[in-house]
């Protein structure tokens, strides 16, 4: 632990906690601060200025990060017959029914994200009270209700990634890996932060984002804008 401490410390004070970053100096910072051993995860965080908990300021949605997001995804389908093969074929790494929802009632859920067809949202709804709180709710707005589960299937492997606020007011989400090029970072970020740009609640008064900041998964965070 006391390696990780030194290894720590340094990324820390190599960034200004204090600055207001440029979105390319962030990236910048954020890659030469990476100490850990592994690819770590590069994270945003917006910090919007909306009431979570008004349904119509409760912001969410999925957006295709033109890179991706490096992170391999494994995928639930509900589906049953010719839809269930669509579904293996695509690369879903679980496909079912009856047998799906007993083994999620059981505690066994293999996967990071789940998709059904329209007619197994009766059998999803009998798991609805374990599946919701994880966030692996199926959502018609989501793509994630579909009778084009292939698709679906297809998406969530390319590196679809889905954002929502949290209680707090703030948005966070993965777009991407250390080892990923400065300029597909950038890319990334951009796409996300103007999809949450554009889903601006209409009865949002003043500065809507507040801060944004990006991080790696044990490095420090930074904050940054747009504007150059």
């Amino acid at each position: 632990m006391a390696k990780l401490g030194k290894r720590l410390k340094k990324a820390y004070e190599s960034v200004d906690r204090n600055k207001v970053y440029t979105l390319a100096e962030a990236v910048n910072v954020i890659k030469k601060a990476s100490k850990a051993k592994f690819d770590e995860t590069i994270e945003v965080s917006m910090n919007l200025n909306v009431d979570a908990k008004k349904a119509e300021q409760n912001i969410r949605g999925v957006i295709q990060l033109p890179h991706g997001t490096g992170k391999t995804y494994r995928v639930a389908v509900f589906a049953k017959g010719p839809k269930a093969a669509e579904a293996e074929q695509a690369g879903a790494d679980i496909v079912g029914a009856e047998d799906l929802m007993e083994r999620i009632q059981a505690g066994d859920m293999p996967f990071d994200r789940c998709i059904a067809t329209p007619d197994m949202m009766g059998l999803v709804g009998r798991v609805g009270k374990i599946l919701g709180p994880r966030g692996l709710m199926p959502n018609p707005k989501l793509g994630t209700v579909t009778m084009d589960v292939a698709a679906a299937v297809k998406a969530v492997k390319g590196g679809q990634v889905e954002y929502r606020t949290e209680k707090s007011g703030i948005v966070h989400s993965g777009v991407g890996k250390v080892s990923f090029a400065e300029e597909s970072l950038v890319e990334n970020i951009t796409a996300l932060v103007d999809i949450v740009t554009k889903a601006r609640p209409a009865g949002v008064k003043g500065t809507y984002i507040k801060k944004m900041s990006l991080s790696s998964t044990m490095g420090p965070g930074v904050t940054f804008t747009l504007e150059s």
